[in-house]
């Protein structure tokens, strides 16, 4: 029986935000022109106008290549290009299907372009699966906040060990161990970081760090993230005080640092992120970054602490604590921990705590684009 495919009608064929026009060999995204390498172009033809049925590897090399003798890893190399200029997936495909040792079948649904109006029935149809084009998801949001927890736990470890090694620099009392020291310093700055991480990640997932192009709307998701626990955080931390030792250590990093932090790693990735697509992960870390160290510098100077600032306060409010970071202010010829130590290991903190969350944050993107 003779293969059945689609005929071509005047304005071309139609699947998901694209059209293809095999009479002038245009292919459109939303109206946009998509430059696609001319025989790739071919092979793209080829499928769409065969919506669901196999293409095997003999049809690319008799109707694309013609019977130029050529490897299977160039059209492997065709397909693969052909996704990415689809924003489609091996793992998870919405066009293109491999059907292995066999051929590729085009599996989204195909109509004439002319009856956009009716909304016609599809010829073909495919059920679209997950992937970070697709409008908001539960799951995608839970992921890459999963990535800024792992990313913030990171930075937390790291800066715990910072601030672990300061601390026991001096001399300690007796019975007074400085792996404990350092122990829970680590713990302490850690668990902080990871429900930064998963406020601050969460909240830019959610209002479209996962489409194409992430929207501005990440900026307020990240600044309503980190409020978020930031306020949590203060709560907690200063009820957990009272009840414990009958008194708490005062104004330490709440909602109104978190808002400020966490808004300007939003700016920072939306700034690194515009107009490039895949998302740039050395631009993008490094624009967090410096968003990041710029706000984590300004907060103490009107007033608001960060994590070193807060642990300053933590350790004045209870004298025979053994941390000290007063050190730290004596490198900048202040006594104790003064303004100008909390503005720089502020915006140190934002240095190394935004670059870890959006770097862990992309690449849990491009993981679920690659899958």
């Amino acid at each position: 029986m003779a293969e059945e495919f689609l005929k071509l009608t005047p304005d071309g064929l139609r699947f998901g935000a694209f059209t293809l026009d095999p009479a002038n060999r245009r292919l459109t995204r939303d109206g946009e022109a998509v430059e696609v390498n001319g025989r790739y172009l071919d092979a793209l033809i080829l499928m769409v106008r065969r919506p669901g049925q196999l293409v095997s590897k003999d049809q690319f090399l008799d109707e694309v290549w013609r019977g130029i003798p050529v490897t299977d890893e160039a059209l492997t190399q065709c397909i693969r290009t052909l996704r990415k200029q689809l924003g489609d997936t091996a793992g998870r495909p919405r066009f293109i299907q491999t059907v292995p040792k066999h051929g590729y079948r085009f599996i989204a649904a195909v109509s004439a372009a002319e009856a956009e109006q009716a909304e016609p029935e599809p010829l073909v149809s495919a059920p679209e699966p997950f992937t970070v084009d697709s409008p908001y998801d539960l799951r995608r949001t839970l992921l890459l906040g999963g990535a800024g927890v792992l990313g913030g736990g990171l930075a937390g470890v790291i800066g715990g060990l910072i601030y672990g090694l300061i601390a026991v620099s001096h001399p300690l009392q007796p019975g007074i161990g400085s792996g404990s020291i350092l122990l829970v310093l680590v713990w302490l700055t850690t668990l902080v970081a990871l429900m930064g991480g998963a406020a601050v990640g969460i909240g830019m997932a959610a209002t479209g760090l996962g489409r194409r192009q992430p929207s501005p709307w990440i900026i307020l998701g990240g600044a309503l993230g980190g409020m978020t626990v930031g306020g949590a955080v203060k709560l907690l931390g200063l009820d957990a005080f009272n009840l414990l030792v009958g008194r708490s250590p005062g104004d330490i990093t709440g909602g109104l640092e978190g808002f400020i932090l966490g808004g300007a790693i939003g700016l920072g990735l939306w700034l690194g992120a515009r107009g490039r697509d895949p998302l740039p992960l050395r631009r993008c870390m490094i624009t967090a970054g410096v968003a990041a160290a710029l706000a984590g510098m300004a907060i103490p100077l009107f007033g608001g602490r960060l994590m070193g600032g807060s642990l300053d306060l933590l350790a004045k409010t209870f004298p025979e604590s053994q941390l000290q970071l007063g050190m730290i202010g004596s490198w900048f010829g202040e006594t104790g921990f003064g303004p100008i130590a909390q503005s720089v290991t502020g915006g140190l903190e934002g240095l190394l705590f935004a670059p870890c969350v959006v770097g862990a944050m992309i690449l849990a993107r491009r993981g679920m684009r690659a899958n």
